[in-house]
Parts: structure tokens; sequence; C-alpha cells
């Protein structure tokens, strides 16, 4: 008899912290608007130096059409 309501309450707040961790792993618009636009060497830059350091880096400029990362490499 126990077991099914117990049953019930983990699910929900295994749900919650579902939901809160959703929201966190969410990037922000600012991150998304980088990894959108930015070449295979920034990428790069990226995953070894973070992502403070990397937006730091003063970024070269490119032609106003966006180029696709695989039309980049």
């Amino acid at each position: 008899m126990l077991f099914p309501i117990a049953l019930m309450l983990f699910a929900l707040v295994m749900e919650r912290v579902e939901n809160r961790l959703r929201k966190l792993l969410e990037p922000d618009p600012e991150v998304q608007q980088y990894l959108d636009r930015a070449t295979n060497a920034e990428v790069s830059d990226l995953t070894k130096l973070g992502l403070p350091a990397a937006a730091a880096r003063p970024r070269r400029t490119r032609p106003a059409k966006g180029l696709d990362v695989a039309q980049a490499s």
C-alpha cells in the first residue's frame, strides 16, 4: 500500500529535478549566437580556453554573408 505512494512521490520529485537541470543546461542566447557564427578555429579555442577567454580574443572580420562552419573547413 505504501509502495505506490512512495513511487508517485519519487516520480514527482524527479520531474522537478529534471526541469531544473533542463533550465540550467539551456545555452544562453549569447552563447548560442557565438556558436552559430563561430569558425572551426574559434570552436577549437572555445574548447581549449573556455568561453570567457575565447570571447575575449579578437575576432577576425568575416564577409557580411554568414558562412557555414562546414563550408569554412
